[in-house]
C-alpha cells in the first residue's frame, strides 16, 4: 500500500481541521436556530414617554386595547369584593352540644355541694342560653373580609338553601359569651360562673366558612373578567408623529403588538421565520470566524479552542431561548457578563468584547425594548470586561460583581427616570433581576475551572497559583538553587514591567519567568549565582561538557515541569527563553584555547525554538540582560546602557525574535524599561551563558 508524502500528509490534515471547523460552525448555528421561539419580531421599537419620531402609525386592521396590569389587578379585586363569602350551618353542631351540655352538667352539679333544689333552676336557664344562642348561630370572623367595619355581609347555606345576611346577625363565640354573661347577671341567686363555665364548654361554632365554595365563585368572577376595553378601528392612528407616548398610547402600542404577533402566528409562514433566524445566526458566527482568521490566527487554527468558543456562545444563546420559552418574568434575570468574563480570562479582551456584542445582537431580536436591553447589557459587558483587566487575586470576581451591580443600579435608575420623570415613581422591585443576575455571574469561576480541565487551558486564575512563590516547584527551586531563585525573581520583575508596556499578558510572562530556570536545580552548583564558596566546577572540565551541562538545563526544566502538571502555556518559556543561540563564553573559551581543532558549533547551541510570542520574546530578553547584567563591575548608567543596547542588538542580529511579534518601537521600550530597573541591581556574574 502507497504511503503518503509528508506534504500530502500535511494539506490533508488542514483540509479535515477546515470540514470539522465548517461543522461546528453548521451545529453551532443549527443548535442556536432550533432553540430560539419561532416567532415574528416586531418592528417598532418604543418607550413611555418618549416622542415618536417615525411616521404615523395607522392600524391596519380592528383590534383590542389590552387593560394594564393595574387596570386588571383593580378589576380583580372589585370581583372579588362582590363575591359574599359563603357558610354551612350544621345543625348537629347544635344537637350533639346541647346533649353534650346535659352530661357535663350532671357531673359538674355532684361537685358543687349546691342545693338540690335548685337543680333544676341551673340546668333549664343554662340549657336555654345555650339553645338561644345555636338557635341564632355561632360563627367566625375573617379579617379578609372585613374591610369598612368588623361585620361583612355572608350568604349562609342550610339544606341547599341559601340565605344573605350579615355578620351582625349572629353571634361569634366573644358576642355570644358575652350575651350569657349578661343574661346571667339577672339571676341573683344562680352562680353565673359554674353555669358559664358549663355553657362555654359547649360552645363551638355551628356556621363555618366554605372556603372551597367561596374560593371556587371568587375564580369564577376572575375568571370572567375582560381582559381589553375598548377597541381601535381599522385605519386609526395609534399614535401620531412627534406625539409623546402616554400610557394612553403605550397601551395601546402593547396591545397592537400583541395582536400583531397572534396575526402572524396564523396568517404567517413559519419557514420564513426560520429562514430569517438562520440568516441572521449565520451572520453572527460568521463574523465571529472572521474575527478570529483576522486577528486571533492562533485560535482560528485551533479546532478545540473554536469549539469551546461556539459552545459558549452556544449555551449562553440556549438559556435564553429556554427562559423565553418558560415566560421567565423577567429576562434580566439571566447572567449575561458571564459570556465576556470567561471568555476574557481564558483568552483576551478584544474577543471578549466581540463575542458578547454578537450575543446581546442576537439576544435583542427576542427580548422586549431592544435598544434597552442592548444598551443595558453591552455596556455591563463592558464594564465586566475592564474590571477583569487584571486579574491578580480570587476576589476580583467578587470586586468585579460588585462593579457590574452598581452599573446595573445607574442603568436602572437613569432608564427609570427617563420613563417616568420621578424618583417616587421607581419601582425599586424591578431592580431584583439585575441583583440576582450579578449573583449567578459568580458561577463564571467553577466553570472557567471546568473549561480548563476540559479544554486544557490555562486561565489568569491559573497563573495567579503558580506564581505563588509557595508553589511546590518554586519552593524547592528557592531551597535547592537560592541563587538561582533570586535570579528567576528579578527577571519577573524586568518582563513584567516591559509587557506592561507594550501590551501583553503580564501574569503569564511572571508565571513563565519564574518557571524558566528550574532545570537548573539538577545541577545548581555549575551555574554561577549558585555558587557561594568560590569554587567554579567548570575550571576542570573541557568545554564542550560545561557547554552541554548548562545547555541541559533546559530540557530537564520542561521535564520537570510536565512531571509537576505546569501548564503548557508556560513550559513553553522554558523551552524558548534562550531560543536557538549559542553559549557564548564556553565557545569563544574553546576557539581561543584549540583554535587549529574543528569545532561543532551545535554542541554549543540551545536547542530551541526561538520566541513565538511578545511574552516569550520579552522573557528572553529580560533574562539576558538580568543575567548579564550582574557581570558589570562598575555598574553605572554608561555601563548599563551599553550593555542594555549590546544584548538586545545581539538577540536582534541572532533573529532570535523574528517570530515574537515584538516592533523595533517595542524594542525601544523595552530597552528603557530595563536600563531605568536595572539602575538598582549591583550583582557581579561571570558571563558564561549569554551575551
Amino acid at each position: 500500500m502507497a504511503t503518503l508524502s509528508p506534504s500530502r500528509q500535511k494539506a490533508l490534515m488542514r483540509k479535515y481541521a477546515r470540514n470539522v471547523k465548517f461543522f461546528m460552525m453548521f451545529l453551532s448555528v443549527a443548535l442556536i436556530v432550533f432553540a430560539l421561539p419561532k416567532q415574528a419580531k416586531f418592528r417598532y421599537e418604543y418607550e413611555k414617554g418618549k416622542i415618536w419620531n417615525q411616521k404615523d402609525l395607522v392600524s391596519p386592521y380592528i383590534f383590542a386595547i389590552l387593560k394594564t396590569d393595574a387596570e386588571l389587578e383593580t378589576d380583580r379585586e372589585a370581583a372579588i369584593k362582590s363575591i359574599t363569602p359563603f357558610y354551612q350551618l350544621d345543625e348537629n353542631v347544635a344537637k350533639q352540644n346541647l346533649e353534650g351540655y346535659k352530661t357535663d352538667f350532671e357531673i359538674k352539679w355532684r361537685r358543687t355541694g349546691f342545693k338540690e333544689d335548685l337543680k333544676a333552676k341551673y340546668f333549664e336557664v343554662g340549657y336555654n342560653l345555650l339553645k338561644e344562642v345555636y338557635d341564632k348561630g355561632v360563627l367566625p370572623l375573617y379579617k379578609k373580609f372585613q374591610r369598612e367595619s368588623q361585620d361583612y355581609r355572608i350568604t349562609v347555606l342550610h339544606n341547599n338553601v341559601a340565605t344573605d345576611g350579615n355578620t351582625s346577625q349572629y353571634f361569634t363565640r366573644e358576642t355570644a359569651l358575652t350575651y350569657i354573661d349578661q343574661a346571667l347577671s339577672q339571676y341573683k341567686n344562680l352562680d353565673k360562673g359554674f353555669l358559664t363555665g358549663v355553657i362555654g364548654d359547649r360552645l363551638q361554632y355551628n356556621i363555618t366558612f366554605d372556603d372551597k365554595l367561596t374560593t371556587r365563585l371568587e375564580n369564577e368572577a376572575v375568571d370572567g373578567l375582560s381582559q381589553t376595553r375598548g377597541m381601535v378601528e381599522k385605519g386609526e392612528v395609534i399614535v401620531a408623529k412627534g406625539s409623546v407616548i402616554n400610557q394612553d398610547t403605550y397601551q395601546k402600542l402593547e396591545s397592537f403588538k400583541k395582536a400583531f404577533e397572534d396575526n402572524v402566528r396564523i396568517t404567517g409562514d413559519p419557514r420564513l421565520v426560520l429562514l430569517g433566524q438562520i440568516l441572521l445566526v449565520s451572520i453572527v458566527i460568521t463574523l465571529l470566524m472572521v474575527f478570529l482568521y483576522l486577528f486571533r490566527k492562533d485560535i482560528y487554527y485551533n479546532n478545540r479552542l473554536i469549539s469551546l468558543i461556539l459552545l459558549v456562545v452556544t449555551a449562553m444563546l440556549a438559556t435564553l431561548a429556554f427562559a423565553i420559552r418558560q415566560q421567565l418574568p423577567n429576562l434580566y434575570y439571566i447572567p449575561y457578563c458571564i459570556v465576556p468574563i470567561i471568555i476574557r480570562i481564558l483568552f483576551d479582551t478584544r474577543l471578549a468584547l466581540n463575542i458578547h456584542l454578537l450575543v446581546v445582537l442576537v439576544a435583542g431580536f427576542f427580548v422586549p425594548n431592544s435598544f434597552e436591553f442592548a444598551f443595558t447589557e453591552i455596556t455591563a459587558g463592558m464594564v465586566a470586561i475592564y474590571s477583569m483587566k487584571n486579574l491578580i487575586r480570587r476576589e476580583q470576581f467578587l470586586i468585579s460583581a460588585l462593579i457590574i451591580l452598581v452599573h446595573y443600579l445607574v442603568v436602572f435608575i437613569g432608564i427609570s427616570l427617563i420613563r417616568e420623570g420621578s424618583f417616587q415613581s421607581i419601582d425599586w422591585a424591578d431592580f431584583l433581576p439585575f441583583a440576582v443576575s450579578v449573583l449567578l455571574t459568580l458561577l463564571a469561576q467553577p466553570v472557567i475551572y471546568i473549561f480548563e480541565r476540559i479544554f486544557g487551558l490555562t486561565s489568569d486564575i491559573s497563573l495567579v497559583e503558580l506564581t505563588n512563590t509557595n508553589a511546590p516547584l518554586l519552593r524547592k527551586l528557592a531551597f535547592t538553587a537560592p541563587g538561582t531563585f533570586q535570579h528567576s525573581l528579578q527577571v519577573a520583575n524586568l518582563a513584567e514591567s516591559a509587557i506592561y508596556a507594550i501590551g501583553g499578558n503580564a501574569l503569564l510572562v511572571r508565571a513563565g519567568a519564574l518557571y524558566h530556570d528550574i532545570g537548573k536545580m539538577e545541577n545548581p552548583q555549575f551555574f554561577i549565582e549558585n555558587q557561594t564558596s568560590g569554587f567554579n566546577p567548570h575550571d576542570k572540565m573541557p568545554y564542550q561538557e560545561s557547554a552541554q551541562i548548562i545547555i541541559r538545563h533546559v530540557s530537564k526544566g520542561v521535564e520537570m515541569a510536565r512531571r509537576a502538571n505546569v501548564p503548557e502555556i508556560v513550559v513553553d518559556f522554558i523551552r524558548t527563553h534562550h531560543g536557538n543561540t549559542r553559549v557564548d563564553y564556553f565557545y569563544q573559551s574553546y576557539l581561543k584555547n584549540f583554535p587549529e581543532k574543528l569545532v561543532d558549533e551545535n554542541t554549543f547551541r540551545y536547542p530551541g525554538p526561538i520566541p513565538f510570542s511578545r511574552e516569550t520574546g520579552v522573557l528572553m530578553l529580560a533574562d539576558s540582560v538580568e543575567a548579564a547584567s550582574r557581570s558589570l563591575h562598575e555598574p553605572n548608567a554608561t555601563a548599563i546602557d551599553a550593555l542594555v543596547d549590546r544584548i538586545i542588538e545581539y538577540k536582534l542580529d541572532q533573529e532570535q525574535l523574528k517570530d515574537s511579534d515584538i516592533t523595533l518601537k517595542d524594542i525601544e521600550t523595552i530597552k528603557m524599561i530595563f536600563k531605568k530597573m536595572l539602575m538598582s541591581i549591583y550583582h557581579v556574574r561571570i558571563d558564561y551563558q549569554n551575551p
